[in-house]
């Protein structure tokens, strides 16, 4: 089985606004990156995406070890809340719905594709490939345009 390093971040100009995601793939000495966004999102959907599409370029089963910034995502997975979401028609314990649930049932959907370990860093503190992956994600957030300010007069 292949081993891969899976980096990925989401942005958001917003929230709900413009945001982008970018996803860093390392595998056998090759490199690829990743990239896409929406005109209308959220940072959590952004950074559930980043981790989805990952895997989803995976041709086979892999080895992987995924890094996000992202607490939502790594908790949601390693603590085991979108498992339980999902077994509870996407509710929460609280009984109020879930958000993402879309999304969380695609990552559940390509994680069971692969054996993955999701480790969580602290974003915007020097890592190379988070900082990379923000660079990707905030320039497809910028692409879909800034949301309008407040009118100025003159």
């Amino acid at each position: 089985m292949k081993h891969v390093l899976l980096f990925c971040d989401g942005a958001c100009s917003g929230n709900p606004g413009p945001g982008g995601w970018g996803t860093i793939l390392r595998c056998g000495g090759r490199e690829k990156e990743l990239s896409g966004g929406a005109a209308e999102t959220t940072n959590n959907r952004m950074e559930l995406t980043g981790l989805i599409e990952g895997l989803r370029a995976l041709n086979q089963p892999c080895r992987v070890d995924a890094y996000t910034d992202s607490s939502y995502v790594a908790d949601g997975i390693n603590k085991g809340w979108a498992a339980g979401w999902k077994r509870n028609n996407w509710r929460k314990s609280d009984k109020k719905p879930a958000l993402n649930p879309e999304l969380w049932d695609a990552l559940l959907t390509e994680l069971a594709k692969h054996e993955v370990t999701i480790h969580w860093l602290r974003g915007h503190s020097g890592h190379p490939e988070n900082e990379r992956c923000d660079k990707l994600a905030t320039a497809r957030a910028r692409a879909f345009g800034q949301p309008p300010g407040p009118a100025s007069s003159s």
